[in-house]
């Protein structure tokens, strides 16, 4: 007699649930661009999504209660010239949203609270560096301001926003970055290429601690760190059957766990809960949400449950854990893009008798301040990131948050001009910009290094700039009225020689009637003397 052993685990019975219509948001017009991207991201406060935009590349920002049916002429974030490829939300201001786009631009934005009342255009930075379009952006997990970028050029640059200048950048892959992901603490970033191969960077230097074969087969591949190092990996085989694995950094090249999954031809996202270890894998094009638990016993990846859905998905978006209900159980909130224009949000939960908080469903998760700065992440300060306890609800910060950016001084460009630009060729909007809202701006704060005497100077420039200006006014004016003038006397001139020219005519054919009746009087004389002298020799004769 044999006994079959349950594994025990509490995420056991997850299952999902899709909300009402009403509750969803629908008439969304999703991006129709080719590039594996998920076309969506999700933070406590906002939906972003990419949509179908004439005459450039545009994404959509709603507030989570902005539900039921999207007005056509809805506000966008569209200042890209090109169509934008990915989005990612700044982890540590949820007002805050980078944006990388086939114009080669990535630009970040500041989002108002309660979203956006006009068509945004114009971003807090530009990051100019990529020669060929940028499909991916993605922040750094502890650090502030510091935001990855990857284009198809092959280039991988790690920007300090808060500056508009490069920290790093790796130019070693051989071909398009498919992926990228840093570790818990951001110290290590492990990649995916085109050439099939995995590989783990140090992101301070851009050197390559380790490589190996990732999937044999030729189509996009995924890779994520986990929260304790290991490394899960989604691709294809050599027969275009979809799998996923799970390695260790020090032995890329043995995959701890190699699993089929199926004969589908869509990229699969992998999209992970670090409190909970659990992954669920959405397919580009499937109708399925497969959902895995991650643990240290064999084998290591777990199967749990299956979310099935009637239409197909283009793209999907997960909810940080601070947005998730806890009074509920909600351990996940997925926002799934249709095809026909309808964004759908399921919710997954774990049903429990107890109202009160569930303090194993919900150990402390990801806060919303960053454990380091730019200056210190790039000089050698590792920390993990700042968690906190769900218990007793959460609250935004980001309201008394806004993104500062100040360009620096270069000594260089100081006496000529009294400018500078970033030595990482980054085109910056302002000097300091502090968005509040989408209608204003704060004006710029004085950069550092100018003395009194180039403001002077600047200004005497300036005042000259304004005396040509008025002098060039005047003469433009002159010459006006001069053509003026001379447009006038040409006219007077043609009127004259046009009355002339009737003057002409009218005596010419005065003269012509007067000729023409002299001629007739001769003729009746002439008449009159025949007539008289018949009249006398008749008399004669008589």
């Amino acid at each position: 007699m044999s006994f079959r052993v349950v594994r025990s685990s509490k995420f056991r019975h997850v299952y999902g649930q899709a909300l009402k219509r009403e509750q969803c948001y629908d008439n969304i017009r999703v991006s129709k661009s080719s590039w594996d991207s998920t076309f969506c991201a999700v933070n406590p406060k906002f939906l972003a999504i990419i949509v179908e935009s004439a005459g450039g590349g545009a994404f959509i920002v709603l507030p989570h209660n902005k539900v039921g049916r999207i007005a056509a002429d809805h506000p966008l974030v569209g200042g890209h010239k090109g169509p934008v490829l990915d989005i990612a939300w700044c982890p540590h201001n949820d007002n805050v949203i980078a944006s990388g786009s086939e114009d080669c631009v990535v630009k970040v934005w500041q989002i108002p609270d309660g979203g956006l009342s006009r068509t945004l255009t114009e971003p807090v930075v530009d990051l100019v560096f990529h020669q060929r379009r940028v499909g991916l952006v993605l922040w750094h997990p502890s650090a502030l301001n510091v935001l990855l970028t990857a284009g198809s050029d092959n280039q991988v640059v790690i920007w300090n926003v808060g500056t508009g200048e490069i920290l790093v950048h790796i130019d070693s892959h051989p071909d398009i970055v498919y992926s990228a992901c840093f570790n818990w603490d951001g110290s290590k970033l492990v990649t995916t290429c085109k050439d099939k191969k995995i590989r783990i960077y140090d992101p301070r230097n851009g050197e390559i601690e380790s490589e190996a074969l990732c999937h044999e087969g030729s189509k996009a591949t995924r890779a994520i760190f986990l929260r304790h190092g290991l490394i899960f990996t989604t691709g294809f085989n050599r027969s275009s059957e979809r799998q996923y694995s799970l390695r260790a950094p020090d032995a890329l090249s043995e995959p701890i766990v190699m699993v089929e999954l199926d004969t589908s031809n869509g990229v699969m996202f992998p999209l992970y809960d670090p409190d909970t270890n659990l992954i669920y894998l959405c397919g580009k094009g499937d109708s399925v949400i497969r959902y895995f638990e991650v643990t240290p016993e064999p084998p290591f990846v777990h199967y749990i449950n299956t979310f099935q859905t009637p239409d197909p998905q283009r793209g999907i978006g997960m909810m940080p854990k601070r947005g998730c209900d806890v009074t509920t159980c909600e351990i996940a909130k997925f926002y799934r893009l249709n095809n026909n224009g309808l964004c759908q949000v399921i919710s997954m939960t774990v049903p429990r008798k107890s109202d009160l908080f569930q303090e194993d469903l919900y150990p402390d998760t990801l806060a919303e301040d960053a454990a380091v700065t730019a200056e210190e992440w790039i000089t050698g300060t590792d920390a993990d990131p700042i968690t906190f306890s769900l218990k007793g609800g959460y609250v935004s910060q980001s309201a008394n948050k806004s993104l500062s950016v100040t360009r620096k001084a270069n000594i260089l460009n100081r006496a000529s001009a009294g400018t500078s630009k970033s030595a990482s060729n980054a085109t910056l909007v302002s000097s300091t910009s502090t968005i509040s809202n989408n209608n204003a701006s704060s004006a710029p704060a004085p950069v550092s290094g100018i003395t009194e005497k180039d403001v002077r100077d600047i200004t005497d420039e300036i005042r000259k700039l304004k005396a040509i200006i008025v002098k060039h006014e005047n003469r433009i004016r002159a010459l006006e009225a001069a053509f003026r003038s001379q447009d006038d006397d040409t006219d007077g001139g043609l009127v004259a020689r046009n009355a002339a020219n009737v003057t002409n005519n009218t005596s010419n054919d005065t003269k012509a009637s007067d000729s023409h009746n002299k001629e007739t009087n001769e003729q009746s004389g002439n008449n009159d003397n025949h007539g008289t002298m018949a009249s006398s020799r008749a008399s004669d004769e008589v």
